[in-house]
């Protein structure tokens, strides 16, 4: 099943939980995808509405895989298989975590717009719009349980069965609309999944609590597999009515996994006409390897097998093609644009690991856009140091105030435009219509 919109979702969750009308409860949503949802759930229950904030722990190398969560009031959640598997250790794991423990306090103080409800003797139902490992779903559930709720449900209009049964140490009721069987990506169920920023959560806190209705397109899309070799990489394609380009997202991950800022991004270009593949380069194994997420040469090969996909789609053969690459997906996107047999159009590289396609530099061809965050030091060094290795025309913009992931939504929607601009540029100008 797939969901117009967060509003939409909230709204078909929030009847799931009628059987909570007329008691004495508590909404409480994850900021910030959570917050649309919970808003629904909210109204139809006549309930107050309030944040739960939480913060997943990333692995140094890889991000988006959680091997943990924080929550207010100490909460700690940890996965021992991710940690086992991955060979994190506890220095690496102590630095993510001061990182995010600080994060955690700038979103408690810029979403606390009044005091917390109190939960003590209340049903707390947690609401967030999708649970794909429940490492953030259990923290906010201890977070609610350690503030006195009597009971706690977690709803959400997403959930894979492993979290399902996760969740069953936390919370006294689960409630869902769909759980299938293999979720690596949220965003794969919703038509609308743009990013939300914190300007929309606090309009969400300060009664009435109302969400602006998104902008709606003619958008297809569907899960895709490309073989490599041995193994099949996992994406997701999406087509805007009468495509004028395409552009392939990359990860050194597993499956389509994009976070929503990347989908936020990839939302932009299907609204300017330009399809988008969102596509992970690793298997589930490899996504926990640190010399597979590193491996410049095996990631670019899996991406040129993606892009020459993409321009063997029966209905886009005569599409120009980009590449935009974020982390140690940006090396690929380099790597992958030294080929000449690639005939990429354009690149754009979000906080990459230019190190990483150092050797491939100097051939690049195509067009490349370069963004870095103000705060992401060692991302700036690299570009100053690698950049002049470049023959191609390229050019480097400096988000101010943005770490390397880009988080704050003012930096995303900076990037989200400087993306646009780049592939309207250099991509749409030569297109020709499709057959």
């Amino acid at each position: 099943m797939r969901f117009r919109d967060r509003a939409q979702a909230g709204r078909l969750l929030a009847a799931r939980l009628d059987h909570l009308r007329g008691e004495d409860v508590v909404v409480l949503a994850v900021p910030r995808g959570g917050v649309p949802v919970g808003v629904e759930v909210a109204n139809a229950l006549g309930a107050p509405l309030d944040v739960v904030v939480v913060r997943k722990l990333g692995l140094p190398f890889q991000p988006e895989v959680a091997t943990g969560a924080i929550g207010e009031g100490g909460v700690r959640v940890l996965d021992q298989r991710v940690q086992r598997l991955s060979g994190v250790t506890t220095a690496e794991l102590a630095a993510v975590e001061h990182q995010e423990r600080r994060e955690l306090l700038r979103r408690l103080r810029r979403f606390r717009v009044s005091p917390p409800v109190v939960l003590k003797g209340r049903t707390a139902v947690v609401v967030d719009d999708g649970v794909a490992t429940g490492a953030t779903a259990r923290a906010a559930c201890q977070v609610v349980r350690g503030r006195g709720a009597a009971r706690v449900v977690f709803a959400t209009p997403v959930c894979s069965p492993a979290a399902v049964s996760l969740l069953g140490q936390d919370a006294d009721q689960i409630v869902t609309i769909t759980t299938p069987l293999e979720l690596d990506a949220v965003g794969r169920y919703y038509d609308d999944f743009r990013q939300v920023s914190d300007a929309e959560v606090i309009r969400a806190l300060t009664p009435p609590a109302t969400c602006s209705p998104p902008d709606r397109r003619a958008i297809r899309q569907r899960s895709i597999e490309v073989p490599v070799g041995r193994v099949l990489v996992h994406g997701d394609l999406a087509v805007p009515e009468h495509p004028v380009a395409g552009v392939v997202f990359a990860q050194a991950s597993a499956g389509a996994g994009h976070s929503s800022r990347i989908r936020h991004v990839a939302a932009e270009l299907n609204r300017a006409g330009i399809a988008t593949v969102l596509t992970g380069l690793l298997t589930s194994e490899e996504e926990l390897d640190r010399d597979a997420v590193s491996d410049g040469n095996l990631l670019g090969h899996r991406l040129t097998a993606v892009t020459r996909w993409t321009r063997g789609e029966a209905n886009h053969r005569l599409l120009p093609v980009g590449c935009l690459g974020t982390g140690n997906g940006a090396a690929a996107a380099l790597r992958s644009a030294a080929d000449p047999r690639n005939e990429l159009s354009a690149v754009v590289s979000l906080g990459g690991r230019l190190d990483l396609a150092e050797p491939w530099l100097g051939r690049v061809r195509p067009p490349t856009l370069f963004v870095v965050g103000s705060a992401d030091h060692d991302g700036l060094a690299l570009h100053e140091r690698l950049r002049p290795r470049l023959r191609c025309e390229n050019r480097t913009f400096v988000v101010q105030g943005a770490n390397g992931r880009f988080e704050d939504p003012d930096a995303l929607d900076t990037v989200a435009r400087l993306a646009h601009d780049w592939f309207t540029v250099h991509l749409t100008s030569s297109a020709r219509p499709s057959a």
